[in-house]
């Protein structure tokens, strides 16, 4: 079944929203990570991130909705994301981050272009396909500062065993009424 117009601005909502909270996390964590290497990765990836908002935002009004307009995610979702900021080591903040968190946000963005009409839905497409090279990325640049770096490597197991379990409880970022009705027509 297509995504409707309304169903495809709520779920872009919904990922601006998530992109938006990505991006306040990384900026709270820039001033209190002590190492200067690991900021300035920080640094690049709050902009990278601030544009996928924008871009997303931008894409909303052209579905109809307000310019910039963000959907609430799933209590789940919200809880992962919650938990993710609250990460104080430098090392559980690079794994939730990289490890957990934007892989699974490709998995979102996977099987929403799986589901929409790449032709009509065209600018969301170049959209999600410019943000997944971004995160790829932007997951290689983490992987070669843990590399050079070997410090920042270590994760207290628990909190990131922890973080990808909530992770794994999340099967979709916008389980809005209408997704629900589309899954159980569908």
């Amino acid at each position: 079944m297509e995504l409707s117009v309304k169903q495809r601005g709520e779920i872009i909502s919904t990922f601006r929203y998530v992109q938006v909270n990505l991006m306040e996390t990384l900026a709270a964590w820039v001033p209190t990570t002590p190492e200067m290497e690991v900021k300035l990765l920080f640094g690049e990836h709050i902009w990278d991130v601030a544009q996928h908002a924008d871009a997303l935002g931008k894409r909303t009004y052209e579905l109809r909705l307000p310019l910039q307009h963000s959907l609430r995610p799933s209590d789940v979702s919200i809880g992962l994301l919650e938990r993710l900021a609250q990460a104080h080591q430098t090392g559980q903040r690079i794994a939730g981050f990289y490890d957990v968190v934007l892989p699974l946000q490709e998995a979102q963005f996977r099987r929403y272009l799986d589901r929409t009409d790449s032709l009509m839905d065209a600018p969301t497409v170049r959209i999600l396909d410019r943000i997944l090279e971004d995160e790829a990325r932007m997951i290689r640049g983490s992987q070669e500062l843990r590399w050079r770096l070997p410090d920042v490597r270590p994760c207290d197991g628990e909190w990131l065993a922890e973080v990808a379990e909530l992770g794994r409880g999340i099967e979709e970022f916008f389980l809005r009424k209408s997704e629900k009705a589309m899954a159980e027509v569908g």
